[in-house]
């Protein structure tokens, strides 16, 4: 832990850290002695765990989105740019530390629709959606807002089954996403080119 952070971003670096390897249901206890602050502090810092939850999901919730989308202008094809998203899930998925996305993942074990962190998850994950909605509005395609959805269900589906199983996804979500696409139109370059 960087030793030059504010309590609150110790605070909240734990929080991120711990949420997600260990639940939200982690103690006040553990993460105050993880991020090396007192239990007052913390609650001088942020008015309830519940606050502290919300607003360490926001903190994490932007390195996670630049970890899985491509570059704002990277010249690839929407197809391309979307097969990347599930490529960079796959990528992490196979290694030891992946414990599915983080906004699911606090959703579901909040399973309270209004509670902070679960507005903060609906946030960001509506973000992975909109990026899908955007590439596919730009392939053409016919229905890109049923689209979108699908391929966030797919995303999803791919995380939790990395997580259930234990296991590297070994491809199988950019297959299902590229089989999405392929029955939307939405497909290769050089096979879009061959069916000219």
């Amino acid at each position: 832990m960087n030793s030059q952070a504010t309590p609150r971003e110790r605070l909240l670096d734990a929080a991120g850290e711990l949420f997600y390897r260990d639940g939200v249901h982690v103690g006040v206890d553990a993460l105050c002695k993880a991020a090396g602050v007192s239990k007052k502090s913390m609650y001088q810092l942020f008015r309830s765990k519940d606050e502290l939850i919300a607003e360490s999901l926001a903190s994490v919730g932007p390195a996670y989105q630049q970890a899985l989308e491509p570059g704002i202008d990277d010249g690839a094809t929407p197809r391309e740019r979307i097969l990347a998203v599930f490529e960079k899930q796959d990528r992490l998925a196979a290694n030891g530390e992946f414990f599915g996305c983080p906004f699911v993942s606090t959703a579901v074990e909040l399973k309270n629709p209004e509670h902070p962190g679960s507005v903060v998850a609906r946030h960001f994950k509506q973000r992975l959606t909109d990026f899908f909605l955007g590439e596919l509005v730009a392939a053409g395609v016919d229905d890109p807002e049923a689209m979108a959805v699908q391929l966030t269900m797919t995303f999803d589906g791919a995380s939790a089954r990395a997580v259930v199983r234990a296991q590297a996804l070994g491809g199988v979500g950019i297959k299902m996403a590229a089989t999405l696409l392929d029955a939307a139109g939405v497909r290769a370059a050089e096979l879009a080119g061959q069916a000219r």
